[in-house]
């Protein structure tokens, strides 16, 4: 089997396999399709061959990722298809054993995945981490969240020549939120994204909102807001769409203020789709991750990553004022240091707490007053707003 990048000539046998994975795109899905691959960096789409036979693919995506308002470069993993006759031959794992080092080459210190299916992933070392949560809103009740602050903020439609001004409002808002897990595409991506003529795109000085009309309804694809005010104007301007649509189907935080804005709360109608989570450069994660001020840290832990030696062996991780450095070698006067798989630690990272991992198998050794440091350290409730 041969793991090769793939080019413009391969595009047709790329199709084909995707559509015998996730069934046929319409042709305007395709032509967009095709404007993605173009965009992609070099070495970013890879394929598993038999002679000149493509046997499977996996794409990945260039992202930003905040983790407590610290911005790192994440490779989002997608379009991992095998060929219906390749299956159960070892074509997925050998090509997503090359995806985890290609991460590494391109400079992805995390990597990302919506599966749809789990253990393949698991044993590489990818890990359930987070959740993008869709909730299913009353327009008529988004469209009374206006008031006399709202009104008074500047919204303005948005095109593609808007894409560095809207990343650099995400950059601010994850920041001053200490978000962790949602992510932001590169700047020749939100051009795309923005140039659809389907959707409307709205900008404010500290948010943006883009939506569009389904099936009667309404989709919301982004929503973000950095104040009450803007939150309010936005949330109403989708609203405002309630003599028609009944609906709205948006994604949010775990924790997001519309929820909390809502005059009616009885129940939430609010679907979850899991993702996975992997550590690539364990050391580069750690040390660009931001933590809690004040939370504090000094310990020392064993990791187990069969794909990436480099993440293996006994690391002193150590957090104060806001950030964390991860160093090969124990802490002065440490006991036995607990035991990760590198899954475990990948969802320990996400915030997934060390007593769902102990009773798991993902965490073994060390002690209670440990784990309680681990815990303050990385909590968090990951998301993401965004599917690929």
């Amino acid at each position: 089997m041969d793991i090769r990048d793939l080019t413009a000539d391969d595009l047709d046998a790329v199709l084909d396999n995707r559509k015998r994975a996730f069934g046929p795109l319409s042709p305007g899905d395709v032509e967009t399709w095709r404007k993605r691959f173009e965009i992609l960096p070099e070495g970013s789409y890879l394929g598993s061959f038999e002679g000149s036979r493509l046997t499977g693919t996996a794409r990945i995506n260039r992202f930003t990722q905040w983790w407590h308002g610290r911005a790192l470069s994440m490779g989002g993993i997608a379009g991992v298809t095998v060929a219906p006759e390749d299956r159960g031959r070892g074509v997925g794992r050998t090509l997503m054993s090359a995806v985890i080092d290609r991460c590494g080459e391109l400079g992805h210190v995390t990597s990302a995945l919506y599966p749809a299916t789990t253990p393949i992933y698991r044993s590489l070392g990818w890990e359930h981490a987070g959740a993008l949560f869709t909730a299913v809103l009353p327009t008529e009740a988004l469209r009374g969240l206006g008031d006399d602050a709202s009104k008074a903020v500047k919204l303005r439609r948005m095109g593609a020549a808007d894409a560095p001004e809207l990343m650099a409002v995400l950059e601010r808002v994850y920041a001053s939120t200490r978000a962790s897990g949602p992510l932001g595409w590169d700047e020749p991506t939100w051009r795309l994204w923005l140039d659809d003529d389907d959707d409307f795109c709205y900008l404010a000085d500290d948010g943006y909102v883009i939506y569009r009309w389904d099936s009667g309804d309404i989709e919301v694809d982004n929503l973000v807001a950095g104040s009450e005010a803007t939150a309010r104007a936005l949330w109403s301007l989708v609203g405002t769409a309630s003599s028609i649509a009944t609906s709205v189907r948006a994604p949010v935080a775990p924790h997001d203020p519309v929820l909390w804005m809502l005059r009616e709360r009885q129940s939430d109608e609010v679907r979850q789709t899991r993702w996975m989570f992997r550590l690539i450069d364990l050391p580069a994660a750690v040390g660009r991750r931001g933590f809690p001020a004040g939370v504090a840290l000094d310990t020392t832990i064993e990791v187990d990553d069969p794909q990436r030696p480099a993440n293996s062996g006994t690391w002193r991780l150590e957090v104060a004022a806001g950030s964390g450095t991860a160093s090969s070698g124990s802490a002065a006067g440490s006991g036995a240091a607990p035991r990760f798989t590198i899954g475990g630690l990948s969802a320990l990272f996400a915030g997934v707490p060390t007593a769902t991992l102990r009773r798991t198998g993902r965490l073994s050794g060390g002690s209670p007053e440990v784990d309680d440091a681990l815990d303050a350290a990385f909590n968090c409730a990951a998301y993401m707003i965004d599917y690929f």
